[in-house]
C-alpha cells in the first residue's frame, strides 16, 4: 500500500475492529457522516464485530476499506472507495479520521491523496467523486486541497449534502 508523509494507507485487522466501532458509533462522528445518532447507538460491539470480520473475510468488488495509521503505526481512522462501478469508470470516496487528537493536523488530506494515488495507480476508474454535508466545511478544504470540485448538491432524508469529484486527468495534472 502506498506510503505518504503522514500516514499509511493498509488492510484492515481483526485488531482494528474496537477502535473502529467506537469511531463508529461517537454521536458527533455518526453526525458529520448524517448518520442518525440513535441508529449507531443500537448497535451493540458483538453485531459489529460479525459485520466487520465478514467484510474481511469477504470482501466486496465494489468496495475497498482501508485502515489508516501515522507513519509510528497508530491506528486513526479509515478510508475506502466504494459503490465503484467498473463500467461508468468510478468510485465513491470515503474517509474518517477517528482519532480526535489527529483531527486538523493534516492526516485527513495526506490519506486523501494517498489513496486517489492507490486508485488511480491500481485501477482503471476515471473519476472518484464523494458528498459532504453542506455544514462540514473543514472536509469541504480538505478536499479542494486535493484536487476535488464542486460537481452538485443533494438533499437527501433531510440533509444537504455538497458534490465533489476529481478527474484521472485532473490528478495527473497535479503529480
Amino acid at each position: 500500500m502506498p506510503n505518504s508523509k503522514k500516514v499509511r494507507i493498509r488492510k484492515r485487522k481483526l485488531a482494528d475492529a474496537l477502535d473502529n466501532y467506537i469511531w463508529q458509533t461517537d454521536p458527533d462522528l455518526a453526525r458529520l457522516n448524517a448518520i442518525p445518532v440513535q441508529e449507531v447507538q443500537e448497535t451493540t460491539f458483538d453485531r459489529y464485530l460479525a459485520g466487520y470480520w465478514n467484510e474481511i473475510r469477504h470482501p466486496s468488488p465494489d468496495k475497498h476499506v482501508f485502515a489508516i495509521e501515522t507513519l509510528a503505526g497508530s491506528h486513526i481512522g479509515t478510508c475506502s472507495c466504494y459503490n465503484i462501478d467498473e463500467t461508468r469508470g468510478e468510485g465513491e470516496l470515503g474517509i474518517m479520521i477517528g482519532n480526535r487528537d489527529c483531527r486538523d493536523k493534516g492526516y485527513g488530506a495526506d490519506t486523501v491523496n494517498t489513496l486517489l494515488n492507490h486508485i488511480y495507480r491500481a485501477t482503471k476508474l476515471n473519476r472518484i467523486y464523494l458528498k459532504t454535508l453542506h455544514s462540514n466545511h473543514r472536509a469541504q478544504r480538505c478536499f479542494e486541497k486535493c484536487g476535488f470540485t464542486t460537481c452538485g448538491h443533494l438533499s437527501r432524508d433531510g440533509c444537504r449534502f455538497i458534490l465533489m469529484e476529481i478527474s484521472r486527468q485532473r490528478w495527473q495534472e497535479r503529480q
